[in-house]
């Protein structure tokens, strides 16, 4: 009887590890095919404008990227925990408005200003989390209630016009260069390799996607799923604060609206970066590729003359292919299909 029980767990954790194989070959394979797909947009552009499929070009989607790749990374980890944050655009409001009227164009008091915003912006987080996590609101519904509470805030706190300007310091910040290189793509690269390492070799990371493996395994295993999807949405807010901040420094200035553009591109640049809609599977390496990516179409499509209607169409179109082309199922197929041929 011992025997068989040692034979059933040898062959179960031998399916485990092929399964768990499987899914890192197809997070590479999906991370190869993004950035690939990326490079191959840049230089094909070059068929539209001689400007384009530069060095300059490349410069400039990294610089505009990195606004998708700041909240994409916080978007990343609730859609880890089985989540969506539908606050996301709210929260890139508020971290912008407060860093516009409370600075006011000064540099006299970042040490605690700076501090005092993004943690405005992590307990509306909290908030969401706490619903999502205690309450059992599903996440679309909370995050989109407390996205709408938040705006209605940003509205009446400002009368509809938002006044005052970012610190100079921060504006500087975001127009000053490095080796002839903007300071915000080095910031984007600290932010990778925080985020990388955070997501995918932390015990943090590892945690988060614990749960959203198995939550019932998780909380037999004694992990605080509770606690963690908290931490998820907090993280989240606070990136999305953080993202309204640096517009802020980019625009000198703030809007109503200005986080808008990035609820539907956070959660494609996710999916597209092959995480999977159901949580339990991701890696930010790729989202940060999927965030290129679609900054790289939008660059063209507005090149193009498209219209800011054309674009949210082919970032929902982008989103459903992926959906579509990066499941296991579809990496399985293209497997069988090397093999016959082999």
């Amino acid at each position: 009887m011992m025997q068989e029980n040692e034979i059933m767990s040898d062959a179960t954790m031998d399916i485990e590890d092929k399964r768990s194989s499987a899914r890192i070959s197809g997070e590479f394979v999906t991370v190869v095919m993004i950035f690939g797909l990326t490079i191959a947009m840049i230089l094909a552009s070059r068929a539209i404008s001689p400007a384009f499929g530069s060095w300059s070009q490349a410069e400039t989607i990294l610089y505009l990227g990195s606004f998708l790749v700041f909240c994409a990374f916080g978007q990343g980890l609730v859609i880890l925990v089985r989540g969506l944050d539908l606050s996301i655009a709210s929260v890139i409001t508020l971290g912008g408005v407060l860093t516009a009227s409370l600075m006011n164009g000064s540099n006299e008091g970042l040490f605690y200003l700076v501090p005092a915003i993004l943690g405005a912006c992590v307990l509306v987080g909290t908030i969401s989390g706490i619903g999502v996590a205690y309450f059992r609101i599903p996440p679309f519904i909370m995050t989109m209630a407390v996205g709408l509470i938040v705006y209605s805030l940003c509205l009446g706190f400002t009368q509809g016009t938002p006044r005052g300007y970012p610190a100079p310091f921060l504006s500087g910040f975001m127009q000053a260069k490095f080796l002839s290189i903007p300071a915000p793509i080095y910031l984007l690269l600290v932010f990778v390799i925080i985020g990388t390492v955070l997501q995918s070799y932390s015990a943090f990371g590892r945690k988060l996607n614990a749960v959203g493996n198995n939550p019932l395994a998780a909380y037999i295993a004694g992990l605080p799923s509770g606690l963690l999807i908290v931490s998820a949405y907090a993280v989240s807010a606070l990136c999305a604060g953080f993202t309204g901040m640096m517009l802020a420094g980019y625009a000198n200035g703030a809007t109503l609206r200005m986080g808008d553009s990035y609820l539907l591109p956070s959660i494609a640049a996710v999916v597209v970066g092959g995480s999977s809609i159901l949580g339990g599977q991701g890696n930010f390496v790729g989202t940060v590729g999927g965030a290129l990516l679609l900054t790289t179409l939008a660059t063209i499509l507005t090149a193009l003359g498209f219209e800011q209607g054309w674009k949210t169409i082919m970032e929902g179109g982008v989103i459903l292919i992926a959906l579509i082309a990066l499941r296991d199922e579809s990496f399985a197929f293209l497997r069988e299909q090397f093999r016959k041929r082999g």
